[in-house]
């Protein structure tokens, strides 16, 4: 099941998403899918006259999870971590399909990262692994923009990962997906740059959610970032960068400046 959360007029509203690409449409659902279940209503909108929005704007968090590639990790020149590197993102710095990232000022070095990302579904601590699949609600699309410049200098990843706009997210929670064997691409202007798969992961995604919800209470809607395969590539002014993920779909973003 495809759950995307879209305006048409004002406010923003969730609905699921159906049909062969091309001709989808989104039938609303009453409230919010996270706390209310998913119950369909008789209002429909062609998927092409709707305005998608991030599929979750997080009540709680981002979290990252940093060199779960190993390859990715080499082409930046690090180490395999012990333990897995973990990191915040505000949820000021998500935003939706085609939002545009808004490149900072304090950085001459934007890098794009793929990444499939978790929707955490309820509250849950110290999840065993066997036991994941429970409180997972979805996977949608995201992208980690990292300024590369500033991830060197300070001491703190806060600034380098979280500024506004750095999470897009999209374009739609994907319910029923297997993460184990998952393609994951990214395309700078048409142009392949990533082409990895969940199975070149050093901790898988059931393995990942586990040992963050040791680290952290997990609320309904978080989500977990569990690393890009290599090919990563820095964005410019006026680029466009599409994250694609098998079973999922495709979230793409402008770049622009202030």
């Amino acid at each position: 099941m495809r759950i995307a959360r879209f305006v048409v007029d004002s406010d923003p509203l969730y609905g699921v998403v159906e049909g062969e690409p091309g001709s989808e449409e989104i039938t609303v659902i009453n409230g919010d899918p996270f706390f209310n279940g998913v119950e369909r209503t008789h209002v429909k909108h062609k998927l092409e006259d709707v305005r998608l929005l991030a599929p979750i704007i997080p009540r709680s968090k981002v979290i990252g999870v940093g060199r779960n590639f190993a390859e990715h990790a080499a082409e930046l020149g690090n180490e395999v971590p012990q333990h897995p590197l973990l990191f915040l993102k505000p949820n000021t710095s998500v935003i939706g399909p085609n939002d545009p990232i808004v490149l900072p000022e304090f950085s001459e070095e934007i890098s794009f990262e793929a990444e499939l990302c978790v929707i955490i579904g309820r509250i849950c601590k110290d999840v065993p692994e066997e036991r994941v699949d429970d409180v997972i609600f979805g996977y949608t699309c995201g992208n980690d923009l990292t300024a590369r410049d500033v991830q060197k200098t300070d001491l703190q990843w806060a600034r380098a990962k979280g500024f506004d706009t750095s999470a897009p997210l999209g374009p739609w929670i994907e319910t029923e997906l297997d993460p184990d064997d998952v393609a994951i691409q990214a395309r700078l202007n048409g142009d392949l740059r990533q082409d990895g798969n969940t199975t070149q992961m050093i901790r898988g995604v059931r393995e990942l959610v586990s040992i963050v919800s040791h680290a952290f209470t997990l609320l309904p809607g978080d989500v977990i970032m569990t690393g890009t395969p290599a090919g990563v590539g820095l964005l410019n002014e006026g680029d466009r960068i599409e994250v694609e993920i098998e079973g999922i779909g495709r979230l793409s973003n402008p770049a622009v400046r202030r």
